[in-house]
Order: C-alpha cells, then sequence, then structure tokens
C-alpha cells in the first residue's frame, strides 16, 4: 500500500513536471523588449494573461499571473499609458500584500519536497517599495497629484515595515522619496516635502534637489544635517546657468514654473535556472544550512550519489553601459542617477543566496531518501532499484529552481528638474537611439512631469 500511496502523490504532482519554470514563460516577451517591440512583448503578457488587450484585466490572479501582470504594468509603462499602468499596478500590489503573508503547510511541503516555486509568489522588498515609486511616475505623467500622495503614503508604510522587519531596502527608497518630495513640494506641505528629500538624501547625493531644498527651508522648520548643508549652499547650483537666466529674466511677479523628468532605462537581471556542484552549493549554503544536512550531503557526495543541486542565479542586468540625455529648448540639462535598481537587486539577491542554495541541498536530499523508501517497500530487488530510480528522477523533473520575479523593472532610474519660465518649452529624452520629444505649456507656478522608459 506504501507504493500506490506515494505512487498516488507523484501522480498527483506529475503535471507539475511538464510546467516550465518562470523565466522561459516570459523569455518571449523579455526578448521582444530587448529588440525594441514593446507591442510585441504586450501581446506575449496578454497571452499569458488569458486576455485579447490589455483593455482586459484577467479573470484571477492566481498562479504566476500576478507577475505577468507586473510585466504587462511596466511594458504599458513603456509605452505611456498610464492609466492602465495603474490599473495593473493596483490590482498586483493587492495581492502581493496577501502573498507576502500567507503561505499555508501545504506550500511549504511541496517546497521542501519539489521546487521552491510550488507556492505563493513572494515578492522581495525592493519590488513591493517599486510598485509605488513607479505608479507614483505614472500619476505624476498624469499630473494627478492626489493619486500621487497616496502611493507616496503606501510607500512610507512599506519602507517603515521593512525597516522594522529587518530587511535591507533603504536604497530602493531614493527615487520614490524623490518622488514624494516633489508631490508634496506642488501640493504646498513644505515640512512633508522636505522629510522625504531628507530620505532620499540620506542614500545618495541628488544635486538637482538643491535649488528646491534652499526654496523649502524658508518656508518649513524641519531641520536635518543633511537639509542644512544645501539650505547654505550657493544659491541656484543646482540650476544650469542658460536655464536659471530665462527664469530669472520672467515678467515681474510671474513664478517660474518648473518641469521634472524620469528616464528608467535598462532591465534588473532575472533569475536562471542552473546545476550548481554540490561541493560549491555546500561553500554558498554554509552559513544556512543546518548541520544535520550538511553531513548528509557531503556524505552522499562521497558516495556518488548527489553531484549536483538545481539552483536559481541571477543573470547580467540590463543598461549598465546606458547614458540618458536630456535637453530642454535645444540646451543640455543634467541627470542624477538616482538608483542603480540592477546593483541594488543583485545586493538583495546576495542577502538570500545561501538560504535558497541551502534549500536545494535539503530538497536533493530528501530525493535520495523517498527512493531509498520506495526501493524498501518491496523484496524484489530489480522492482526496488527501478521504483527508486523512478521515484528519484520524477521528483528530479518536478524540483524547478524558482526563477519567479519581477522581470521588465528598469534597471536604472535617473531624475532631473529644471525651473523655466512661462511658456512653451521642448523637452527631449533620450536612451541610446529611442528618443522622447514633447512639447510642453505652462503657466506661471504649474509644472510638468515627463517620463521616458526604454526596457531593453
Amino acid at each position: 500500500m506504501r507504493i500506490w500511496r506515494f505512487a498516488l502523490l507523484v501522480s498527483l504532482a506529475g503535471p507539475m513536471a511538464g510546467c516550465a519554470g518562470h523565466a522561459a514563460q516570459t523569455k518571449a516577451a523579455r526578448s521582444a523588449l530587448d529588440a525594441g517591440q514593446p507591442k510585441a512583448a504586450l501581446a506575449e503578457l496578454n497571452d499569458k494573461l488569458d486576455v485579447k488587450s490589455s483593455d482586459e484585466m484577467p479573470k484571477t490572479l492566481t498562479g504566476d499571473k500576478v507577475l505577468f501582470l507586473l510585466d504587462r504594468a511596466m511594458v504599458e509603462h513603456q509605452l505611456g499609458r498610464y492609466d492602465w499602468v495603474s490599473r495593473d499596478l493596483e490590482a498586483s500590489d493587492k495581492q502581493l500584500l496577501v502573498l507576502d503573508f500567507s503561505r499555508g503547510s501545504s506550500d511549504e511541503l511541496g517546497k521542501y519536497l519539489f521546487s521552491d516555486d510550488t507556492g505563493p509568489y513572494r515578492a522581495p522588498a525592493y519590488e513591493k517599495l517599486l510598485v509605488n515609486t513607479i505608479n507614483m511616475q505614472s500619476y505624476l505623467a498624469r499630473g494627478n497629484l492626489e493619486g500621487a500622495r497616496v502611493e507616496a503614503r503606501r510607500l512610507s508604510v512599506l519602507a517603515e515595515y521593512f525597516k522594522n522587519a529587518g530587511q535591507g531596502s533603504k536604497a530602493f527608497v531614493a527615487p520614490g522619496s524623490y518622488l514624494a518630495g516633489f508631490i508634496f513640494e506642488k501640493s504646498d506641505k513644505p515640512d512633508e516635502a522636505l522629510r522625504y528629500y531628507d530620505e532620499a538624501l540620506a542614500q545618495t547625493k541628488l544635486p538637482s534637489l538643491t535649488s528646491a531644498v534652499q526654496r523649502l527651508a524658508l518656508q518649513s522648520s524641519y531641520r536635518s544635517p543633511r537639509i542644512e548643508e544645501l539650505a547654505r549652499a550657493e544659491k541656484g547650483v543646482a540650476t544650469p546657468a542658460a536655464v536659471g537666466k530665462e527664469a530669472k529674466s520672467a515678467e515681474p511677479g510671474q513664478e517660474p514654473a518648473e518641469i521634472l523628468v524620469i528616464v528608467n532605462y535598462g532591465r534588473v537581471p532575472e533569475k536562471i535556472a542552473e546545476r550548481l556542484p554540490i561541493g560549491l552549493a555546500l561553500t554558498y549554503a554554509s552559513g544556512a544550512i543546518s548541520p544535520t544536512d550538511a553531513s548528509r550531503a557531503n556524505r552522499l557526495a562521497a558516495q556518488g550519489l548527489v553531484t549536483w543541486v538545481n539552483y536559481p542565479r541571477l543573470g547580467k542586468g540590463r543598461g549598465a553601459w546606458t547614458n540618458p540625455t536630456f535637453s530642454l529648448d535645444g540646451k543640455w540639462q543634467s541627470l542624477d542617477g538616482a538608483l542603480a535598481v540592477d546593483v541594488a537587486a543583485e545586493q538583495a539577491w546576495n542577502e538570500v543566496k545561501g538560504k535558497v542554495i541551502a534549500s536545494a541541498i535539503t530538497r536533493t536530499i530528501t530525493r535520495l531518501a523517498a527512493g531509498e523508501i520506495a526501493s524498501r517497500t518491496t523484496k524484489n530487488q530489480l522492482l526496488g532499484l527501478l521504483l527508486s530510480l523512478g521515484t528519484q528522477a520524477t521528483m528530479t523533473a518536478m524540483d524547478t529552481p524558482d526563477t519567479r520575479s519581477w522581470s521588465t523593472l528598469p534597471g536604472r532610474i535617473a531624475i532631473g528638474r529644471v525651473q523655466v519660465p512661462a511658456g512653451t518649452h521642448v523637452v527631449e529624452l533620450g536612451i541610446d537611439r529611442e528618443i522622447r520629444r514633447e512639447k510642453v505649456t505652462l503657466k506661471p507656478g504649474g509644472w510638468a512631469a515627463i517620463v521616458h522608459t526604454v526596457l531593453r
């Protein structure tokens, strides 16, 4: 009876063996982005979501569909369809909040026996934070400060949660805090604006914030060492000379307008399924694997029974050597490198890498143990051998490393801002040969946010 019970378990799980890992399912969409064909990538993702077009939402967000929806949102971002971006991000965000804190015992059993990708997807801290950051961009591009403020406050709540949970996510707050500061500055809330700018400055140097901090420091009592330093800096240091002169030459009594630009480019590293030699795996997992499992793995390796483990590694990010450009009315302007998402994502992965490999080793040991149990259930040595090999082969086939991730996140985020006189201006943003040119007309004291995204 034991044999048939185990056979039943394997037969029920069998369909999982034929499923490709997540990275394989998104390869066509990523290849389309690499070729500069975002509409083709969108069609591929809509197919994965079982919808005919981006007008539709999937009926459910089970399995990997929450990730397909996040990927679709980012491609829509490149195409400038910001209403759809917010719709998809907000639907995904709600699902991720549930998945972060719900993992049943059956999922843990599947993770232990078969694979890390059998249970619900658990988004790392940086993906959760960037959901709100990207959505802030979408609201700003539409001039919607109310929606942008909601996303800014959600970011604050999440950042505080991850801080209290001891999860390294500080670097990912920088672009979101910059945008949140801009949002509250334009909402006439100088105290909140300075607090957010201070958070961004705590992570990286942002010369374009100098003029904004100096203006806000005259309206707010909020202070910190970083804010004090910028408030005392030479006036206008962050404003390009040519544009600064134009802004100052505006009609008396006319308040200058302001243009914010955001450039997203490249992509974060995707996860790739790989076989890792057992000796190297044990080295990587030394701080995360239990002494008992390490001893068993070493013993099995010495017997030649274990030579490798299934493991998800990070590939290479895209866009690291790209230099985005920003010109205003034909004059070059500077951009701040707000976040190297690819580098920060790799650092976040390295923090959990040992635990992931330890889990892979444990699964390998479990497969062998299951094979031994199967062989002992019969007195026929040949049948026992076949059962053992069949059990191990089936479980090995089912052991698909967890390659799930938000694979269309931009690899880099750059931000720039310039004060200008009221009137019409031409903004040009470039990433390699991808140029976005936009004409904006601003009233005195008005503002505009222009976003350019190229995911290759």
